[in-house]
């Protein structure tokens, strides 16, 4: 399986910020769609960072509650790694447990067509072990 897979399982709608955005703004946007991350979007479309809890987490640690009216910019991560549709399910967890991140952006032709998070690679492998599991059952139950 394969990230084009699931994505056609998931969605492809990407929610992203521009970086000239408050963090307050930012957070909002994170709660209303109870989403761990925001793609940072310039005004051509370009990706430009990626905003997690954990940057946020970072920034109010460091700043308290003055962070919140800081620019999106100021905080997010800048540089992005990005994994495309044909990037294996295997290969794309090796990338998130070494970067320790639980978000990555799909890149398709220089623009973002879709986003990952760690939730999506541990619901595929979940189903695909329920029905390699059915599966055994039913080879069991017909011998």
């Amino acid at each position: 399986m394969n990230v084009e897979q699931l994505l056609s399982d998931k969605g492809r709608e990407v929610i992203s910020v521009q970086p000239h955005r408050t963090l307050a703004e930012a957070v909002r946007v994170l709660s209303e769609r109870r989403i761990g991350a925001v793609v940072v979007m310039g005004a051509d479309g370009a990706l430009v960072g990626i905003l997690s809890e954990r940057d946020i987490i970072r920034a109010l640690g460091a700043e308290g509650g003055a962070a919140l009216e800081s620019a999106v910019s100021r905080v997010m991560t800048a540089k992005v790694v990005t994994c495309r549709p044909q990037t294996s399910v295997d290969e794309l967890m090796e990338i998130m447990t070494t970067g320790r991140f639980r978000h990555v952006p799909v890149i398709e032709n220089g623009r973002v067509i879709g986003i990952v998070s760690i939730g999506d690679v541990v619901k595929h492998r979940v189903a695909a072990i329920e029905a390699e599991s059915q599966a055994m059952r039913n080879y069991i139950a017909m011998a």
